[in-house]
């Protein structure tokens, strides 16, 4: 049950979940890079029929898209940055808690007044890796409270630009078109062949 699980049983869950969670937003972020893709070729085709309101409405929904995919990768950042921390935090925690051991076993050794100061010293070095995990949480909060308004500003501004939409469209738009161009040259080169090779014929 998990009122019985150990310390090391629940910190695992708790990497799971935070695991789990980052496979998520990943997913999510490929999905706007595909939702990306076929809203450029959209727009290609919108402009190649001249369809200027169709245009329009792609540009808006990529513009969109592009905008999600952006705040999912800083969310994604945030929890890879908070992991990192949590690991400082944790192996910090454990310097403590060896230092305290060999503490205690210095003050064994060197008799009850070395083990005073040692105790003295030492109870001053846990006070502070007790409060550690409180600390954890007020800076993950903070962390969390300007990761919010960090997105209610992103809100005010555009975290895409339009020159950026058109940039993405055209740049499709000139891929295309190199690869037509590339497939053109290829026909003709194996028109010239069969030419060539009718004239040795005759």
């Amino acid at each position: 049950m998990g009122l019985f699980k150990s310390k090391d049983e629940r910190r695992v869950e708790r990497e799971m979940k935070i695991r789990s969670g980052m496979r998520a937003i990943e997913k999510s972020i490929r999905q706007q890079e595909k939702f990306a893709e076929d809203f450029i070729g959209n727009a290609r085709r919108a402009r190649q029929i001249g369809d200027e309101g169709q245009y329009q409405f792609i540009r808006g929904a990529l513009k969109k898209t592009a905008a999600v995919k952006k705040m999912l990768e800083r969310q994604l950042l945030a929890i890879k940055n908070a992991m990192l921390v949590q690991q400082q935090a944790q192996a910090s925690q454990q310097f403590v808690e060896s230092m305290n051991m060999m503490a205690r076993e210095i003050g064994r050794v060197f008799g009850e007044m070395d083990l005073t100061k040692t105790q003295a010293q030492w109870e001053k070095a846990l006070v502070q890796a007790g409060s550690m995990e409180e600390r954890m949480d007020l800076f993950l909060d903070s962390m969390e409270q300007a990761a919010s308004s960090g997105a209610a500003a992103g809100s005010k501004e555009e975290l895409v630009s339009d020159e950026e939409i058109d940039r993405m469209i055209a740049a499709d738009v000139l891929a295309t078109e190199k690869a037509e161009m590339s497939k053109l040259d290829v026909l003709e080169s194996e028109i010239a062949k069969e030419l060539g090779s009718t004239r040795q014929e005759d």
